[in-house]
C-alpha cells in the first residue's frame, strides 16, 4: 500500500474517496488499514454493486458507498453528509504513529519498534496489539479482545489469547514475566499499561 506524508503547506485530507478496483491492493483491505489508524471519512465508488459487497465495505469502514454510474451532483451531496458527520465529531489530530517509552508504533505503514530495531510481528500478533492501543490505558474483556482479533466465533477461545500475549510480551517487553505495559486484569481481561 502506497504511504502518503503530509508536511510543509500541504493540507490534510478531509475525507478519502477510494475505488475498490485497485491495481495491487484490494480495497477492503485498504479500508481497514486506513481504519487501523485514522477516522477521516472514507466514500467507496466502484462498479460492483452487490450487496454482499457493499455490506462488506461497511463493515470494514467506510462511511458511504457510490455505485458507478453516478451524478456528480450526488457525489458531491454524499461528501457533504459524510463531511457533516465527521465535523459533528470531536476532532484530535491523527497521529498515525504511536509511541510509549521505547516502543513506536507506525500505524499507517504496519511497523513496529522497539528501542529503534524492528520487531516482526504476525499479522494477529498485529491486529492485537493495534487493538490495545486504540484503547489504550482502559482494560478491555477477554471476549472482546476475542471477537475484535479473532471474530465472533472465537469469543470462548481463552487459550488463544493467553498463547498470543505471551508472544507479545516476549517480543516486546524487556522482562516477559514482569511486563510493563502489556498487563493482565485477572479474571477480566488485558490492559495496555500507558502511564
Amino acid at each position: 500500500m502506497r504511504r502518503w506524508t503530509f508536511t510543509g503547506n500541504h493540507p490534510k485530507p478531509d475525507l478519502i474517496i477510494l475505488d475498490l478496483g485497485l491495481p495491487d491492493l484490494d480495497g477492503l483491505e485498504v479500508v481497514r488499514r486506513l481504519r487501523e489508524w485514522t477516522t477521516l471519512p472514507i466514500i467507496i465508488l466502484s462498479v460492483r454493486n452487490q450487496e454482499t459487497v457493499k455490506v462488506s465495505a461497511l463493515d470494514a469502514g467506510a462511511d458511504d458507498y457510490l455505485t458507478k454510474p453516478f451524478s456528480v451532483e450526488e457525489l458531491l451531496a454524499r461528501m457533504r453528509v459524510v463531511l457533516r458527520h465527521s465535523a459533528g465529531l470531536s476532532q484530535k489530530a491523527e497521529e498515525p504513529v504511536f509511541t510509549l517509552e521505547d516502543w513506536k508504533v507506525d500505524l499507517s505503514s504496519r511497523q513496529v519498534f522497539m528501542d529503534e530495531k524492528e520487531i516482526h510481528l504476525t499479522p494477529t500478533e498485529y491486529k492485537l496489539l493495534t487493538t490495545l492501543i486504540r484503547h489504550a490505558g482502559k482494560v478491555i474483556t477477554h471476549r472482546q479482545l476475542l471477537k475484535e482479533v479473532w471474530g465472533d466465533a472465537y469469543s470462548n477461545e481463552d487459550q488463544y489469547l493467553h498463547v498470543y500475549m505471551t508472544r507479545l510480551r516476549h517480543k516486546l517487553e524487556k522482562d516477559p514475566a514482569r511486563p510493563k505495559h502489556l498487563m493482565i486484569e485477572l479474571g477480566v481481561g488485558y490492559r495496555l499499561k500507558v502511564d
